[in-house]
C-alpha cells in the first residue's frame, strides 16, 4: 500500500509521466505533453509559491496561547518520525525535526497549563524502540517535562488515535490538545474525534510566506518536500472522505 502512495506523489509521479510519455514517443503529441507536463509540475511543485499554497490550504487558525485549552484534560503529541543514530544526543535513534518542534511546543503548552502529557509514536519499521520512548526521552532530558502515558504500538495516525484513546480512556479522559504540524492536524483531529475523543486543535509549524519577486518562484529541494509532503496530506483527507462515505452508505443500507 505504501508503494502505491509513493507512486501517486513527486518527485515518482513526475518521472513515471516523463517515462510514459518518452515510451508513446516524445515527438507525438500525447507523448510531448506528458513530458512536458512530469518536467513542468516538478519545477512548480519545487517553488516557494506552490509548497505555500499547498501547505496553507491544509491549516487552522494557531492556538493563541495555553490558557485556550477550553477544558483540555491531557495533551497529546504525535510522533512525526524518527533519526537513526544520533550521536550527538547519545541515545542512538532520536526524534526528528518535525517530532522536535511538536515536543517544544508540548512542553510550551504543559508549563503554561500543568496538563499532563501522552506521546504516541510506535515502530514504523520494526525498529527496537517506540518513537514514543524516544520523545518521553527528549522531554526529560531535555525540555524536563514528565510523560504521563506513552503509546508505543501506533504506525499511522489513525492507530495514534485509537491506542491514544484507548489509553486515556482509562483515566476517564475525553478532552484533548492535540499537538502536530499544522498541514496535517486537520486530518489527524478526525482521526481522533473517530475514535471518541474530543479535540482542541493545537498546530505547530505554520507555512512560511514566500519571499518576494522573483525568488518566490525560484525551485529548490526543500520546497519540493515540503509540496510532497502537503500533497500525501490532501490525499489522506482524499481516502477519509472515501472511507466515511463509504461507512455511510453502507449504514443506510444497514438501516434501509
Amino acid at each position: 500500500m505504501d508503494v502505491l502512495k509513493y507512486l501517486a506523489l513527486p518527485p515518482l509521479v513526475n518521472v513515471l509521466l516523463v517515462l510514459v510519455g518518452l515510451a508513446l514517443g516524445a515527438k507525438r503529441l500525447a507523448g510531448g505533453l506528458l513530458v512536458a507536463l512530469g518536467l513542468l509540475s516538478l519545477q512548480l511543485l519545487a517553488t516557494p509559491w506552490a509548497s505555500h499554497a499547498l501547505r496553507q490550504g491544509l491549516e487552522p487558525a494557531p492556538l493563541p496561547g495555553p490558557g485556550s485549552l477550553r477544558g483540555a484534560q491531557a495533551i497529546v503529541i504525535l510522533g512525526g518520525g524518527r533519526d537513526y543514530v544520533a550521536p550527538e544526543f547519545g541515545w542512538g535513534d532520536a526524534p526528528s525535526n518535525p517530532t522536535w518542534r511538536r515536543l517544544a511546543y508540548g512542553a510550551h503548552l504543559h508549563r503554561g497549563s500543568g496538563l499532563p502529557i501522552l506521546v504516541s509514536g510506535g515502530r514504523v519499521h520494526d525498529e527496537h524502540s517506540a518513537e514514543a520512548s524516544l520523545m518521553a526521552a527528549a522531554l526529560r532530558e531535555v525540555f524536563e517535562v514528565p510523560v504521563r502515558w506513552l503509546e508505543g504500538e501506533s504506525r499511522n495516525t489513525a492507530e495514534n488515535a485509537r491506542f491514544s484513546a484507548a489509553m486515556l480512556a482509562g483515566a476517564n479522559i475525553e478532552r484533548v490538545a492535540l499537538i502536530s504540524q499544522a498541514w496535517h492536524l486537520p486530518r489527524a483531529i478526525a482521526e481522533f474525534e473517530r475514535a471518541g475523543l474530543a479535540v482542541v486543535p493545537a498546530p505547530t509549524e505554520f507555512a512560511s510566506a514566500p519571499p518576494p519577486g522573483l525568488h518566490g518562484w525560484i525551485p529548490r529541494a526543500y520546497h519540493l518536500n515540503e509540496s510532497t509532503r502537503a500533497l500525501h496530506e490532501w490525499l489522506g483527507r482524499g481516502a477519509l472522505w472515501v472511507r466515511e462515505a463509504l461507512l455511510e452508505r453502507h449504514r443506510r443500507s444497514a438501516e434501509g
